[in-house]
């Protein structure tokens, strides 16, 4: 099991970037797991941005923001990261972290493959 603690979210302009912090907690070890993003802006779908897997560092990213954005992760730290550049209103949404228990290469892209999920961090793009 782990939990999942979400941070670095908050307000910036058009064009500017957010890194976010995914820091990772519990029994079994956080390289166990591969990891990914997603969010939810108001009265949409939560939606897939990003994904790394546990062990070969292969990402993933949705066609949204692919180009904008990158998803690390330091295994040592037990965190995982969203750098957000060019940040565009539209990328306005509750962003949450999840972990889910895979193979050495294993990346999702479905929420359903995820096991465990963060609280979530604003993120706010002003335009």
């Amino acid at each position: 099991q782990v939990q999942l603690v979400e941070s670095g979210g908050g307000l910036v302009q058009a064009g500017g970037s957010l890194r976010l912090s995914c820091a990772a907690s519990g029994r079994t070890s956080f390289s166990s797991y591969a990891m990914g993003w997603f969010r939810q802006a108001p009265g949409k779908e939560r939606e897939y941005i990003a994904a790394i897997s546990r062990g070969t560092g292969s990402t993933h990213y949705a066609d949204s923001v692919k180009g904008r954005f990158t998803i690390s992760r330091d295994n040592a730290k037990n965190t995982v990261y969203l750098q957000m550049n060019s940040l565009k209103p539209e990328d306005t949404a509750v962003y949450y972290c999840a972990a889910g228990v895979a193979g050495w290469a294993g990346i999702f892209t479905s929420d359903l493959r995820y096991d465990y999920w963060g609280q979530g961090t604003q993120v706010t793009v002003s335009s």
